[in-house]
């Protein structure tokens, strides 16, 4: 049976070493993400969220602690074994959306399975991108390139490309920073709906409470710890929002 939590941290810390000083960024981080749930990791600039994402995100490790993934102990892998599970285990949302230009939508989600291990043919990998473009309500948009598309149609290639290795947690790291009120509503909504309809683990990464009352639990970080993991219609902060 598959572990309930998909990701444990247990006293997690992250030193940065500059030269002759040392720069404390994570001071000893504990907490669990249920697999299935929608959360918010919540802090202002400076407060290690960028930090406790890449690790989370297997882009980098930590200085000491544990990070188990789905009961797995990673905190000690190596880069090609960090790389591993980027490529099986995790999709990636950006602000910046991250899309090859003068590349087809179908061809940005197809992407990511050029570098993984899993046998799939090209019919099948086009097969499976179409879906999902048709998933994100681009269906008609398969063959525009990023020029042709509006901000908030990119940013829906580029999560329909974070899905296409069937990952088991999806990262959106400030997903609406560069677009309008009502696309970044959009959005998040269809956050909401990847989570509640297919079960996939979402962290939004924000420093925007806003943005924050989509999940079902806020994930505060200040300084390097965690001082709060309250759902957003308790906190006060977001005014009752549910």
């Amino acid at each position: 049976m598959a572990p309930t939590n998909l990701i444990e941290l247990r006293d997690l810390y992250k030193t940065y070493h500059l030269g002759q000083v040392d720069v404390p960024v994570l001071k000893g981080i504990t907490l669990d993400i249920r697999r299935g749930e929608m959360v918010a990791l919540m802090g202002a600039s400076g407060s290690g969220k960028s930090t406790l994402m890449n690790i989370l995100g297997c882009l980098d490790r930590p200085s000491s602690g544990e990070y188990r993934l789905e009961g797995r102990e990673i905190s000690r892998l190596d880069a090609d074994g960090r790389a591993f599970l980027r490529n099986h285990k995790i999709g990636f949302v950006f602000q910046s959306f991250n899309l090859l230009p003068r590349t087809s939508a179908l061809d940005n989600v197809l992407m990511p399975l050029s570098y993984s291990l899993e046998s799939i043919s090209m019919r099948d990998g086009k097969k499976r991108a179409g879906e999902l473009l048709d998933r994100v309500g681009l269906a008609d948009r398969a063959h525009h390139d990023p020029s042709q598309l509006s901000g908030g149609q990119i940013q829906r290639v580029a999560i329909a490309r974070a899905l296409i290795n069937r990952p088991s947690i999806l990262f959106a790291d400030e997903p609406t920073g560069n677009l309008d009120s009502k696309t970044s509503r959009e959005t998040l909504e269809m956050f909401q709906r990847l989570n509640r309809d297919e079960g996939i683990t979402i962290v939004l990464v924000t420093h925007d409470a806003g943005i924050a009352k989509f999940a079902q639990r806020v994930i505060r970080i200040s300084d390097g710890l965690i001082v709060d993991g309250a759902p957003p219609e308790s906190d006060p902060a977001h005014g009752g929002a549910a």
